[in-house]
């Protein structure tokens, strides 16, 4: 081997070693600057209550302070509905709006959600699911997200009082795009009264199995003139007894 020869290899051998060390070190920085594990403020059973990153906001107003029982009311004013073509409405009429949070749902998700915004970063919001199995054997869920930004209560929905088999079901699957879930039934959703509703919007990624729906809530002008949910005021301290 010629002298110029070695010096070739060498220079090869070096620069090699310079990209795998740059690649190591680019590989570095991207592991340094994920994103960090969602943080779970509530779990039971599938029931749960995480702060995620919000791609929608980095801005939100929070951390934010709202009580078990205010965030109860305001759950409890969310109607939804099965929305309907208008050949379905032909011959079965507009269908019935129902309630999106029943009385022990919030009992779970009030307290969840009032910590979860009292810990929640400005580029972050409050994510929650409950599920449950039904009499007949199925799966109920309801998915959503909950923030606040300028003075406005968002709250999105990708499911409410979904039902759907306990366990992955191939007949779910669109024969002619494997790996695609049917959509699930969709839905409606409104804020009652609407005087406090500032709109609805529905969003949703193509080939997507669920929608999304997101309300736009005057939360504080709502909270004034609603009645408080029971059962969920923070206890008052008993006062000692007379003599």
């Amino acid at each position: 081997m010629t002298k110029r020869t070695r010096i070739d290899t060498q220079s090869a051998k070096w620069s090699a070693l310079l990209l795998v060390l740059a690649a190591s070190m680019i590989g570095a920085g991207c592991a340094g600057t994920s994103d960090p594990p969602p943080k779970t403020i509530y779990e039971s059973g599938r029931n749960q209550v995480r702060l995620v990153k919000d791609p929608d906001s980095s801005t939100n107003a929070h951390p934010a302070t709202l009580s078990a029982a205010e965030v109860g009311t305001l759950l409890r004013s969310v109607r939804s509905w099965e929305r309907r073509s208008f050949v379905h409405r032909l011959f079965y009429g507009e269908a019935d709006k129902t309630r999106a949070f029943r009385n022990e749902e919030i009992t779970v998700l009030a307290p969840a959600l009032s910590k979860a915004l009292a810990q929640a970063a400005p580029d972050e919001r409050a994510y929650f699911h409950l599920s449950h199995a039904t009499d007949q054997g199925d799966e109920e869920s309801t998915t959503g997200w909950l923030s606040i930004r300028n003075g406005t209560l968002h709250l999105s929905l990708s499911e409410v009082h979904d039902r759907h088999g306990p366990e992955p079901d191939i007949s779910k699957y669109d024969r002619q795009m494997p790996n695609v879930r049917e959509r699930s039934a969709e839905f409606d959703v409104t804020f009652e009264p609407e005087d406090y509703l500032i709109k609805v919007k529905s969003a949703g990624k193509l080939f997507a199995p669920d929608q999304r729906e997101e309300l736009q809530i005057k939360y504080r002008e709502a909270l004034a003139a609603l009645p408080t949910y029971p059962g969920l005021e923070p206890r008052q301290p008993s006062q000692p007894s007379q003599p």
